[in-house]
């Protein structure tokens, strides 16, 4: 069931969720925990709590094109926000909540941010901090009162309640406001701001407008340009990566809005796995870090398991790699030989595996937002969970390439979306796509706007690719990341680290060797799992540096680095390699807020041991 709002204006995820709770009011549209209870939102309650925050914003004097910010975990909030400010046509601009207080003035202030709705008294803290910094921001909004309603006083705070209150005040004078709000959207209206990563310098705010969320809902949700079948009420999601990033808003927001899906916000990022056994959705979305821990998760507890757990374990794991090696050559369609097998090993594995991980009743998983070892999908396809890498990127409001059920080629991003143009460019290699998702361009950039787009209107995604069989598109770097040996050859490096960040052990890897003579890394270790390998051994460690500083460690570490080199060319090989002495960190600036690893300032931040490889 999909549905259509009034044709005589304007769609926006707004007036799809006005749709939504005129005909199926009493529905569970999403549901958050509250005190370990589940608390459910119906369509009637999500639309009308919409409406006051949406008539809140118009009594502060909320103007089309004003921006409204929002620094939070996923929550009712952050939606009813987006969705209140999409109706008053203001523009979205989402904050990661791990952003320090110097990134979030520099957020607030370059987009001009009137209203910032901020979770708690961590995220007020640094609005506060830089309000003297961002002379258009206006109102601090906070949802949690503790620790700021009886020890703050600032003219600008207001608590969530009082904004609810505001609304419903405006609401009972001015009840039609909101409605000829919403009657004049235009499509070109910018509905969000996404800041990108900022891996090489300040981020920058993709201005992504009515129209190309339109596109890509009609794309990605009412076209399947994911999920076979297309996504429907029936599914089940759980809301647990940053609302601020394109890829979760399309699958908590968008998802929510087209099709009309159920959303379960997770407790916390920390809390994904046990939500997930409690949820058990029917369509997943991770990026690669996330796969990457959930399978360490499986090795970690299999390898403290009994006996006979173990071996059951271990046999069934093989079976299962059976299957993956079947899937990947075949596309993801079983043989009546990999059915059987399959068949047998749900009943004495698979199903409690998958029970246990939470993806029991997942019928579409996908990878996204960073390239992942073809390994990790493998072990997922194997015990019976449908995994796809897709490519999309902010600028093409995710658009570009999916590998579609039933046609997965391992290795790939999979084949351009439908309504989507994709070339490579002859002379760099480069993918670029157009159609009607690019953005509009850059927020105050419009030097960095031209410089992603080519003359005759390409989106420059800055990826380099390649085709498989004609149909299928292969990305084999970042363009920026190439190295170039002082040889002169080019190095792909994503490859190596993704081969290296497939073993459990290994959480980080950064190749380095731009203009040397040899390939290093620069190598940090999984904490759980390599401690759990450490005590099973009973090898004492106190920190992360002690544990990474281990002879028995660095020799573990050689031997993954021994098996990936193994399948490489000698110019590709890693001769070298450096242990990190810490775990990577947002907000010690070597990680971006998606947990991207910030290549230029890993260089300068661990220079000392780049030096001493090649000194």
């Amino acid at each position: 069931m999909t549905l259509v709002a009034t044709q005589t204006r304007t769609q926006t995820i707004a007036s799809r969720i006005e749709a939504w709770a005129k005909a199926d009011p009493d529905r569970i549209a999403m549901r958050e925990k509250d005190f370990g209870v589940w608390e459910e939102v119906t369509w009637a309650a999500y639309w009308d709590r919409a409406q006051d925050v949406a008539h809140a914003l118009l009594a502060l004097g909320i103007q089309p094109g004003d921006r409204v910010a929002v620094q939070s975990e996923n929550r009712r909030e952050w939606l009813y926000t987006d969705i209140a400010t999409v109706a008053v046509r203001g523009t979205t601009v989402g904050l990661y909540p791990t952003n320090p207080a110097a990134e979030v003035r520099y957020l607030l202030s370059h987009s001009g941010a009137r209203v910032v709705v901020a979770e708690d008294q961590e995220q007020a803290d640094k609005a506060l901090a830089v309000v003297d910094d961002c002379p258009e921001l206006e109102w601090i909004v906070y949802v949690e009162p503790r620790g700021i309603r009886h020890r703050y006083d600032h003219p600008k705070l207001m608590a969530w309640q009082d904004l609810l209150k505001l609304g419903r005040e405006h609401r009972a004078s001015h009840p039609e406001a909101v409605a000829e709000r919403m009657a004049d959207a235009q499509p070109d209206d910018i509905m969000t701001l996404v800041y990108t990563s900022g891996t090489t310098g300040p981020p920058k705010g993709a201005m992504l407008s009515v129209s190309n969320v339109e596109f890509a809902i009609s794309v990605l949700v009412d076209g399947g340009g994911f999920t076979s079948p297309k996504p429907s009420r029936n599914d089940i999601l759980l809301s647990y990566l940053p609302l601020c990033h394109v890829a979760e808003r399309i699958f908590t927001t968008w998802f929510n809005a087209g099709a009309g899906v159920q959303v379960n916000f997770a407790e916390s990022i920390a809390t994904v796995q046990p939500n997930l056994r409690e949820i058990q959705p029917t369509i997943l979305f991770g990026v690669p870090r996330i796969w990457e821990k959930i399978l360490a998760g499986v090795q970690i507890k299999l390898a403290s398991a009994s006996l006979f757990k173990r071996a059951n374990a271990r046999l069934w794991l093989k079976v299962a790699d059976r299957i993956g090696t079947v899937l990947v050559k075949t596309g993801g369609n079983h043989t009546l030989g990999t059915r059987i097998l399959y068949g047998v090993g749900y009943l004495c594995f698979y199903r409690a595996l998958r029970e246990r991980i939470g993806m029991r009743k997942v019928r579409f998983a996908a990878s996204g937002a960073a390239p992942i070892a073809p390994e990790v999908l493998k072990f997922f396809m194997g015990i019976g969970v449908p995994m796809h890498e897709v490519y999309g990127m902010t600028e093409n409001t995710a658009v570009a390439t999916a590998n579609r059920p039933k046609r997965v080629k391992l290795g790939t991003v999979g084949e351009p979306q439908l309504n989507t143009e994709l070339r490579i460019d002859e002379e760099t290699g480069e993918i670029q796509t157009r159609h009607g998702g690019t953005f509009v361009g850059y927020y105050r950039d419009p030097e960095a706007t031209a410089k992603a787009m080519t003359p005759d209107g390409w989106l420059r995604t800055g990826d380099i690719g390649e085709w498989v069989d004609g149909t299928h598109v292969r990305i084999t770097d970042r363009a920026k990341d190439i190295i170039i040996t002082a040889g002169g050859k080019n190095i792909s490096p994503s490859e190596i680290e993704n081969g290296l960040k497939a073993s459990p052990y290994i959480k980080e890897a950064i190749v380095v060797g731009d203009r040397k003579s040899f390939l290093a890394a620069l190598i940090g270790i999984e904490l759980d799992t390599v401690g759990e390998w450490a005590q099973r051994r009973k090898l004492p460690y106190t920190t992360y540096r002690d544990l990474a500083e281990k002879p028995e460690v660095k020799a573990l570490v050689q031997s993954i680095v021994d098996d990936v080199n193994a399948r490489h060319a000698p110019v590709e090989q890693i001769r070298q390699f450096r242990m990190l002495p810490k775990e990577l960190d947002h907000e010690d600036g070597e990680l971006t807020a998606t947990m991207k690893v910030k290549r230029s300032a890993i260089g300068t931040m661990f220079a000392e041991l780049v030096d001493d490889i090649y000194g």
